[in-house]
């Protein structure tokens, strides 16, 4: 067991986030680094914590001063590893971790700490399945030599331009992502050093996984150990790699869906209440291009919306609701008609604006202009048939109240 019981910790806050700090020969950093990242998340970070020290087969005496911050700090851990790479590090520590999210930085903290929670959030609340810092998009303040800044934006132009990706900085070294969907990857990342997480994301990307980007702060280590060229050589043959594995389909990952977010009932409530709505829609249509042979545009929009809002209402009340029988059915048809109402405010205000703008539009703009309003009115109706009219506590209150 990588965890212990750790003493003295508040009630859980949800979420275990754990975040790796890769290190080869930081005995020089390692504990300022580690101290400042502990203090920042317990003063600031809501969620629960562990920070995992990954000693990559260090000459000096990094592998100490990770053993005495574990036990120093009860939210840090230490692992060591017999090999190097930053790859093999987090392939280590994100394969076993027990935790809901994983995470990890370099270990000087160059990216500014205040990214961190805009970081996970995301992954927490199951908007998205991984997370990167990026140095490259607009919001981002970076502090870096000439050659470093050239070398990035050319390694992720060449990435958007042969492997089609769409994210910014792949290797900004503050990651995130769902342990699940990680661990669903991880067997199929060949890397084990620099090419690691580029090859991550790349395989998240094609298996229509969501990464979420935030700009981030960052100001280069002018003492980094990064051997620069053949960091590039490696990447190139990654690269290559990758290029060799999509050519031949070989980059499609079993991976999990995104927690469900839709509230109870909804997966089934959408659907019956877009069905319906198309049906009332063309059936309004058509209503309206025959009323409007015999009556003007507005008051045709009135009498063909008024009539396809009762249709609509009654059927969303028995198939998209379930409400079944007579009793409230009048009440149902007046609040539904409010909702309605809106969404008549909508359409005829368009019209109103179309024909001001164009008093001679054609019908086809007419029914064109119409149709869009429509859609938007839908989404309004939708909200308040669910949230007001059959809400199931007040329709269950309602029930009660008849008894």
């Amino acid at each position: 067991m990588r965890f212990r019981v750790i003493e003295g910790l508040s009630e859980p806050r949800g979420p275990l986030i754990e975040i790796a700090i890769p290190a080869y020969n930081e005995e020089h950093v390692l504990a300022a680094s580690v101290r400042r990242l502990h203090t920042y998340l317990i003063e600031t970070f809501p969620y629960r914590f562990v920070i995992t020290i990954v000693d990559n087969a260090s000459t000096d005496r990094t592998w100490e001063v990770a053993e005495r911050l574990s036990l120093e700090l009860p939210e840090v851990e230490a692992v060591h590893l017999e090999r190097k790479g930053r790859g093999r590090a987090l392939r280590h520590v994100w394969g076993t971790s027990e935790a809901d999210v994983v995470a990890y930085m370099d270990v000087d903290l160059s990216t500014d700490l205040d990214a961190f929670l805009p970081l996970v959030a995301p992954l927490v609340s199951g908007h998205s399945d991984l997370a990167i810092g990026s140095r490259l998009s607009r919001g981002s303040a970076v502090v870096r030599g000439p050659r470093r800044e050239i070398i990035s934006r050319a390694y992720n132009l060449l990435l958007h331009t042969t492997l089609a990706a769409r994210f910014s900085d792949a290797q900004c070294g503050f990651k995130a992502g769902r342990a699940e969907v990680v661990r669903a990857l991880l067997p199929a990342v060949e890397d084990q050093a620099w090419f690691f997480d580029t090859e991550l994301l790349l395989l998240a990307e094609k298996n229509g996984l969501r990464i979420h980007e935030v700009p981030v702060d960052w100001i280069d280590d002018p003492d980094s150990r990064v051997d620069v060229f053949h960091t590039a050589l490696d990447d190139l043959r990654g690269m290559a790699r990758m290029g060799r594995r999509l050519l031949s389909g070989a980059l499609r990952v079993p991976v999990p869906s995104r927690p469900e977010r839709l509230p109870a009932g909804m997966r089934s409530q959408v659907p019956s209440f877009a069905v319906i709505g198309v049906v009332s829609t063309v059936a309004q249509l058509i209503l309206y291009a025959l009323l409007r042979l015999l009556l003007p545009v507005i008051l045709a929009n009135v009498v063909s919306y008024f009539l396809a809002a009762i249709a609509n209402t009654a059927a969303n009340r028995r198939f998209t609701f379930g409400v079944i029988g007579k009793r409230r059915a009048v009440r149902h048809q007046l609040e539904g008609g409010v909702a309605f109402l809106v969404g008549l405010a909508v359409s005829t205000g368009g019209l109103a604006a179309l024909h001001a703008l164009s008093p001679r539009a054609p019908r086809l703009a007419e029914v064109a202009a119409l149709l869009g309003l429509n859609l938007f009115a839908a989404v309004i109706r939708f909200v308040l048939l669910r949230a007001w009219v059959f809400h199931p506590r007040r329709v269950a209150v309602l029930e009660e109240q008849t008894r």
